[in-house]
């Protein structure tokens, strides 16, 4: 097979856009994730692989009715989001935008965040300790964004998230008789060793800004985190984390 080289070939402005815009994502229901350790996660869990783009130089296997295309060197720099190349790239097709939501236990909001790697990590965090699902709302960062598909390590592949409103976020929660937490600070917040969190839907604010107030007035109630005086706040992820943990802990 031979290598594609030139920049002009309708599939690299495709795989560019892919890698750059969130709206371009949505119109053509696809997403782009590149390395060799996605790849083995995507097939693994058999997520909706489109087609792989390789150097001439990597060994693969293909799944049944994936495309492969093979670039040079040169262009797959080109083309990878990252700065390191790995000679893999490949594209998904995107989940459906209005997926039911499934009956679940404990699930992990975030509003807002705009950080991709932590939205990733959180991700990573949330399949891993045991949540039945991420809600993102209020113009979180893209959640199939190249370096957020990076940061989730696979989560992606695994663990479900959906784009929701504060409508549906609380329509949730009263539908599954969850109690909706947010996390935050202040005198009034319970202590999250306090609570009971097997069984809710704890929301994690924004990293400079906290939980939004239109959402704090909607939750039943605020968890802390309990920290040393002299320390202000926790990273997003962090906090995520360990409001996770708590969340799992009964079982």
């Amino acid at each position: 097979m031979g290598a594609l080289t030139s920049r002009q070939n309708p599939l690299c402005a495709h795989l560019r856009k892919l890698a750059a815009q969130g709206r371009y994502r949505r119109e053509t229901g696809e997403y782009l994730a590149d390395g060799r350790k996605l790849w083995e996660e995507a097939v693994r869990w058999g997520a909706p692989i489109r087609r792989l783009i390789t150097t001439p130089d990597v060994p693969v296997k293909l799944p049944a009715g994936v495309e492969h295309t093979v670039v040079t060197p040169q262009l797959m720099e080109y083309l990878s989001p990252m700065e390191t190349p790995q000679g893999f790239l490949f594209t998904l097709s995107l989940p459906d935008k209005a997926p039911a939501l499934p009956a679940g236990q404990r699930w992990l909001a975030l509003d807002g965040l705009q950080d991709p790697g932590n939205v990733g990590t959180v991700w990573r965090a949330a399949d891993a300790l045991g949540a039945d699902g991420l809600l993102l709302l209020n113009h979180c960062a893209d959640p199939y964004g190249p370096k957020t598909v990076r940061a989730a390590m696979g989560a992606s592949f695994r663990l479900p998230a959906w784009e929701v409103t504060l409508e549906e976020l609380t329509a949730l929660a009263r539908a599954q008789g969850l109690p909706l937490y947010a996390a935050a600070l202040g005198e009034n917040c319970r202590d999250v060793r306090e609570l009971d969190l097997r069984r809710c839907v704890m929301v994690v604010g924004n990293e400079g800004h906290g939980v939004s107030p239109e959402v704090l007035a909607a939750c039943d109630g605020t968890a802390r985190i309990p920290m040393r005086e002299r320390c202000e706040s926790l990273n997003a992820a962090t906090a995520a984390a360990i409001l996770l943990w708590e969340m799992g802990r009964g079982d």
